[in-house]
């Protein structure tokens, strides 16, 4: 091989590793709105990841993103497997943003307490899980923090959480849509959604950080 030619081929590879560097795995599925922590920081920066503004813009995605940029381009690798329903013996109370901070403590930034960015809702609004996989469910449930729980000030607990709505089986589909009542809750709070995948036994978990508006 001329060298030319194996330089051209290096190129090519290492372009090729770049470009699937710059996109999340193709598999499994993530909260898309409300956004996932890890989802909502690689929506934001996942294009313009290496910008500092983010230090000072985005202080919760940044240490994300300084302890492990995987957490970001892998966004949909929140699950745990072999869970058998039983998921606050899996996933300890300060954990449940990282479920129990898997992959090796791949996502332990995402149960960072601080100020992470929240989208506004209203108290009437639903839950979007993008199934990238087309897994189905099991079911879904989507649980709320209680009125008076500040999550720029506390680690979440089990017992912080309301379970608000249950889905059950749902079939293989892009994008599950789960209506929500929020109840009286007003201002800051974490939406805490599990899906139950049908393919096997796997369990999702996101957090949402959610202010509600009225």
């Amino acid at each position: 091989m001329s060298i030319r030619l194996r330089t051209v081929t290096v190129l090519a590879a290492a372009a090729a590793m770049l470009v699937a560097g710059a996109l999340p795995a193709a598999a499994h599925g993530n909260a898309t709105d409300p956004p996932s922590r890890n989802y909502h920081c690689f929506d934001r920066w996942g294009s313009d990841f290496q910008n500092p503004a983010m230090a000072t813009e985005d202080p919760m995605c940044w240490q994300a993103w300084q302890a492990d940029s995987n957490a970001m381009w892998n966004w949909n690798g929140l699950y745990r497997e072999n869970v058998a329903g039983n998921h606050q013996a899996a996933i300890p109370d300060g954990q449940l943003c990282s479920a129990g901070r898997t992959q090796n403590g791949r996502y332990a930034a995402l149960d960072a307490v601080g100020n992470w960015k929240a989208v506004n809702k209203p108290r009437n609004f639903t839950v979007n899980v993008h199934d990238q996989a087309l897994h189905g469910g099991d079911y879904y449930r989507v649980y709320i923090t209680r009125q008076g729980f500040n999550p720029i000030t506390q680690p979440l607990r089990w017992s912080d959480l309301e379970l608000v709505t249950s889905v059950g089986r749902t079939p293989p589909q892009n994008n599950t849509v789960i209506p929500v009542n929020a109840g009286n809750r007003t201002g800051r709070h974490i939406v805490y959604t599990i899906w139950q995948a049908s393919h096997l036994d796997q369990s999702y978990y996101f957090c949402s950080d959610v202010n509600f508006t009225g």
